[in-house]
Order: structure tokens, then C-alpha cells, then sequence
């Protein structure tokens, strides 16, 4: 699914700037009334307008936008365009720079078909401009529509290019990828695994020879040359995941530590399935990682939300370690939170919050 977060950000605040714009517009503008005064009810509605620009931006700050949030949106836009447009009268009203941002704002969000019905909207809405003018002012308001329908129109051609353009280049983008990531496997990797299994090979022939001493030789080479290779590759995976490659740390010694598992979990496959793997994983960081001698793995519903807590009593994370990168990517893709405690007790502790669904 696309990520159009910043771009309903910077939507948002364009809403906000076009208030101020109108505002000096109408206030200036000798064709809409007397320069340099507002009308009380204009203010009112510029204001509103305002207020209404400055709550959407607050909103999509906090939440990711939905298409209802995009349809209610829209539909404001247009209503607030066309009272603009049945208040200030004259040959230039800015009703119509309220209408062309409706229109463009739906265009980068929703498509042609989308930007298309809005200007069918818009032009809806004018018909009781029309219907209230003068006789003698009634061609040039009703030609507004036309103009509106012809920048609809060309508004949405040109979106649906820029749509059309965007899936092109992230359908090359993502071949190029892949083809780098399978030379990357063939001639490194698979190779390496190539040898691994000869070697395997001439372990089991010196075995089979009595020439036990040899084979342990080998299979001490091949400990070392496997081991340079998951230095490799995690460097590599890490690079995919474009995160800064850590020194990689030695198992933690001893006896693997007693691990307390509590899962209440009712939710649909994907979610489950999304738990299973942030719990999975963060077993086996313990495991590799914490020295511990006890670890506690929670997932439970409370207030709506899945719980997931992670606490082991071990060396706990560094002060400034960032989270473990697996589990974070996996949280950001479920549009959950994943918070660390440190210093309040010895161990590592996580707590993550996903949606149910």
C-alpha cells in the first residue's frame, strides 16, 4: 500500500496557507467589494475555513488519513469553494482557486475518477449561483461551471498520468532490486553453499577413511568460512533493510534461560500471525543475546489493542542501542508502537502495541 503521509501532511497545510491567501484576496480585491474591508459573514467563513484547515492538519499529524477522512475532506473543500463563490461576486472571485485546490487535492490523493466526480460536485453546487443571479449576470456565472468542468477535467487527465508515471517507475525500480538481490545470492551466496556442501562432502569421505583427525580439520575450516558467510549476509540483509550494520555480538554463554510464555490472543490470521513472529523473534534475541536466566513473552488484549511485553532479567540494551530492527520493521508495518524501558530494573524490556486488525 502506498504511504501518502507526508503528502496528506503537505495537503493539509496548503488548506491552511490557501485560507491566508484568500483572506488578503478578498480583502484587497476592489472587484469583490470596497478594497481594504471585509464583509462579517466573508470573515466568518475565511475564518472557519481556517479553523477547519488548521484541525485537518492537526489530525493528520496524529493518524494516518482513511478514505473516509479523504471523502469528508473533499466534500468540505467543494461546499466551503462554492459558499466562497455565492459571496463574493465580480468578475474574479477567488471561489474559484478554492474549487481548483478541492480539485488538485483529490487529484494527488484519489485518482481520476475521484477528481472527476468532485468537479461533477463543484459544479453542482454552482447551480444556485446561476439560479440567484441577475438576468444580466447570469451567462458570465453560468460559464464558471464550463471553466471549472475544462480544469477538472485536464486536472484529473494529468493526475492520472502522474499516477501512471509513479506505478511505472516503482514497477522498474522494484525489478532493478530483485535482479540485484538474485546476482547478489547467485554469485555470492549460492556459491558459498555450493562449497559448504563439498566440503561436507570430503568431511564425511575422511570419516569414512578413518582419517578422523583430517575431518576435524576440515570441519574447522568450515566452521570458520561459515561463519564469515553469516557475517556476509547479515551485513547484506541488514543493508536491505537500510540499518546501520552493528558489530555482530557472540552467542551468550551458558544454559539457554527459562522463557514464560503467556498468549491470549483472539484476532483475524494475519494479526495473530504478525505476534507470532514479533514473539518468535524476540525469543531468539534472548536466546542469542540477553545472558539471562529468565525471560517473560506476554501477548494479550487490553484496551482494544494487542500487548506484546518482552522482559528477560540479562544485560539488558545499551543506552543509546536502538530497538531490535526485526521487530521494529514489524511493528511499523502493523502501524503499531514499540517502546524500550531501560534503567528501572536489570534486563531488556519491551513493550509493543498493534492493532487488532
Amino acid at each position: 500500500m502506498a504511504d501518502y503521509r507526508d503528502l496528506d501532511r503537505n495537503i493539509a497545510r496548503t488548506r491552511i496557507f490557501l485560507s491566508l491567501v484568500g483572506f488578503v484576496s478578498i480583502f484587497v480585491d476592489p472587484t469583490i467589494g470596497e478594497p481594504f474591508v471585509i464583509e462579517l459573514y466573508m470573515l466568518e467563513i475565511l475564518l472557519a475555513h481556517l479553523a477547519y484547515g488548521v484541525v485537518t492538519y492537526a489530525y493528520v499529524r496524529r493518524a494516518p488519513v482513511t478514505a473516509r477522512f479523504t471523502f469528508a475532506t473533499a466534500a468540505l473543500d467543494v461546499l466551503f469553494a462554492t459558499a466562497i463563490s455565492l459571496l463574493s461576486g465580480g468578475p474574479a472571485t477567488p471561489g474559484q482557486i478554492f474549487f481548483a485546490f478541492a480539485i488538485l487535492a483529490v487529484g494527488c490523493r484519489a485518482g481520476f475518477r475521484a477528481t472527476l466526480f468532485v468537479t461533477a460536485y463543484g459544479i453542482l453546487l454552482y447551480a444556485p449561483l446561476i439560479v440567484v443571479s441577475r438576468p444580466e449576470d447570469r451567462w458570465a456565472y453560468a460559464m464558471r461551471p464550463v471553466y471549472l468542468a475544462i480544469m477538472g477535467y485536464l486536472l484529473s487527465f494529468l493526475g492520472e498520468l502522474r499516477a501512471s508515471f509513479e506505478a511505472r517507475l516503482r514497477k522498474l525500480e522494484t525489478t532493478a532490486a530483485r535482479q540485484a538481490i538474485a546476482r547478489s545470492l547467485h554469485d555470492g551466496y549460492l556459491q558459498a553453499l555450493a562449497s559448504v556442501n563439498l566440503r561436507l562432502k570430503t568431511c564425511r569421505a575422511l570419516f569414512a577413511g578413518d582419517r578422523g583427525a583430517e575431518a576435524l580439520g576440515e570441519l574447522a575450516a568450515l566452521e570458520a568460512g561459515v561463519a564469515r558467510e553469516y557475517d556476509q549476509v547479515r551485513s547484506y540483509v541488514r543493508s536491505l533493510a537500510e540499518v546501520e550494520d552493528a558489530p555482530r555480538t557472540e552467542a551468550a554463554s551458558g544454559p539457554d534461560p527459562s522463557v514464560r510464555l503467556e498468549a491470549a490472543v483472539t484476532a483475524d490470521a494475519a494479526a495473530v500471525e504478525r505476534v507470532l513472529a514479533i514473539m518468535l523473534e524476540g525469543l531468539r534475541n534472548t536466546r542469542r543475546h540477553s545472558r539471562a536466566a529468565e525471560a517473560t513473552i506476554r501477548a494479550t488484549i487490553r484496551d482494544g489493542t494487542i500487548q506484546v511485553t518482552i522482559d528477560d532479567d540479562g544485560v539488558g540494551f545499551a543506552p543509546a542501542a536502538a530497538p531490535p530492527w526485526s521487530i521494529a520493521s514489524r511493528v511499523a508495518e502493523s502501524a503499531g508502537r514499540l517502546s524500550m524501558t531501560r534503567g528501572e530494573r536489570p534486563g531488556a524490556h519491551l513493550e509493543i502495541e498493534l492493532p487488532i486488525a
